[in-house]
């Protein structure tokens, strides 16, 4: 059984970055012609003629916010692809996306520090390399990262009640 959930930017974040990024920045929408940008807000990505905006995001300083964890240095923003208008979220919540290529599981504790990360070479290496993450009881969140630069991809948590 799977113990934890990918989770998209959630609505309300959406909204915010929408208008100002996490960099200050109002977002500057385009429409992507050829598709492909891995968009965020509903983890699939960009068809052909899609309206996108890329915008600076902050993923672990929203989560310590809801948590009250104090990432310090660890927290930072990077540029991540969304809808530039609402979206309807994930078509299959419980599927992991973005799965076609190499990818970092980063693992946080609590208190938002870094506890260790693991390169997940193919795509059946990620579903493995979360559930090894979150044997660990110290780990409260996962990033899932692209490997070529690093960008944020998606989080994953827990999933409440499971362990």
């Amino acid at each position: 059984m799977t113990t934890y959930t990918a989770r998209p930017i959630g609505a309300a974040a959406l909204k915010e970055l929408r208008d100002t990024d996490d960099a200050g920045r109002r977002p500057v929408p385009l429409t992507d012609e050829e598709g492909g940008s891995p968009l965020r807000c509903c983890l699939r990505r960009a068809e052909p003629g899609e309206r996108v905006a890329l915008v600076s995001y902050a993923p672990l300083r929203r989560w310590a916010r809801e948590t009250g964890a104090d990432p310090g240095p660890y927290d930072e923003t990077g540029p991540v692809f969304v809808h530039g208008d609402d979206c309807a979220g994930p078509a299959a919540p419980d599927a992991l996306p973005f799965t076609n290529a190499r990818r970092v599981v980063r693992r946080y504790s609590a208190a938002g520090h870094i506890l260790g990360g693991r390169l997940a070479e193919a795509p059946a290496a990620l579903g493995e390399a979360l559930t090894e993450a979150f044997a660990d009881p110290e780990v409260a969140l996962v990033h899932v990262r692209a490997v070529e630069y690093g960008c944020f991809l998606y989080e994953v948590r827990r999933v409440p009640g499971l362990r």
